[in-house]
């Protein structure tokens, strides 16, 4: 059985009993055959199953390789390198090919986004006006949807939490106005962290419990309109919202103000050690990202005021 074949066969199998889309298996087919053709020319001939039986880790490295230099990202490249170990994988199992030894061979590294974090002052506007998109259309509860919305946001970019720690919080962790307690945050993987809480995140709290009313202590803090506790999905929805009536970037959102409360943090001269207990990151590796925004927009301001820059 030659190359071009075994992968028809796959491909019918991969549609047939993995129930795979139409969409997969065209890309996988893509990939594959583009593999099968590297092939014929690195071996000098269409390979047939004991060509690719005899596969060894640098030729799949020779290959993706040759796909780096043509503009392959690495995560285009992780992909066809998944394609091509299913096809192996089928061709063992169902076509008695012999194991080809690839344990070894690691998937190409997608490269970690930057976090996308807004300026102090688009970070305060949408923290602190979000509320005027209720003076637009009609809505249930304005002034409590106001002052909730606000008071969320005010939280998320004065202390950094997600927006899931948000929500979960209850009536008892509300911040009150002059108590200094700080806030305790059950995070990712069960990991707990003290949260130290500035006045107007306390003030903005006040505001918003006075329309909410009292309750249960274990009750949801943020409420939506029917009494139960916010969807994450009208979180985004408010921000974004208001995002386009003030001109704010598309990537103005909840977690954007997580990012822009440590990158703040950072180009104000804290400590990463800090920022990292405070925002729950396990390895500082992940927080040292924020670094990587700093100096991006140090070098931004460089460039609009350096009287050499261009």
């Amino acid at each position: 059985m030659r190359g071009n074949e075994a992968a028809a066969a796959w491909l019918d199998w991969f549609a047939r009993e993995r129930r795979a889309s139409a969409h997969s298996v065209e890309a996988y087919g893509r990939d594959v055959a583009q593999f099968l053709a590297f092939l014929t020319g690195h071996l000098g001939d269409e390979p047939d199953l004991t060509a690719l039986g005899a596969l060894r880790p640098s030729d799949l490295r020779a290959f993706l390789s040759a796909r780096a230099m043509e503009g392959d990202s690495a995560a285009t490249r992780a992909r066809k390198l998944a394609a091509i170990r299913g096809f192996l994988r089928y061709l063992q199992r169902h076509q008695g090919m012999a194991p080809v030894a690839l344990a070894g061979l690691r998937a190409p590294r997608a490269k970690q986004p930057l976090p996308r974090a807004l300026s102090e002052k688009e970070a305060r506007a949408a923290a602190e006006d979000v509320a005027d998109v209720y003076a637009l259309g009609r809505h249930e509860n304005p002034r409590l949807q106001a002052a909730r919305d606000r008071a969320l946001f005010t939280l998320l970019y004065g202390a950094g939490l997600r927006l899931g720690e948000a929500l979960a919080l209850n009536l008892a962790d509300a911040p009150r106005p002059g108590s200094e307690a700080a806030l305790r945050i059950l995070g990712k993987g069960n990991k707990e962290r003290l949260l130290p809480i500035l006045p107007v995140i306390r003030d903005a709290m006040a505001a918003y419990l006075m329309e909410r009313g009292s309750g249960g202590a274990d009750e949801p803090l943020f409420i939506g309109a029917r009494g139960g506790r916010l969807d994450p999905a009208v979180a985004q929805k408010r921000l974004r919202d208001f995002r386009r009536l003030a001109g704010l970037p598309e990537h103005a959102s909840p977690h954007a103000l997580r990012h822009s409360f440590a990158t703040h943090l950072l180009g104000g001269g804290a400590d990463l050690r800090a920022i990292q207990e405070l925002l729950g990151h396990t390895s500082l590796s992940t927080t040292q990202r924020y670094t990587a925004v700093d100096a991006a927009a140090l070098l931004a301001t460089w460039r609009k005021t350096h009287p050499r820059a261009d």
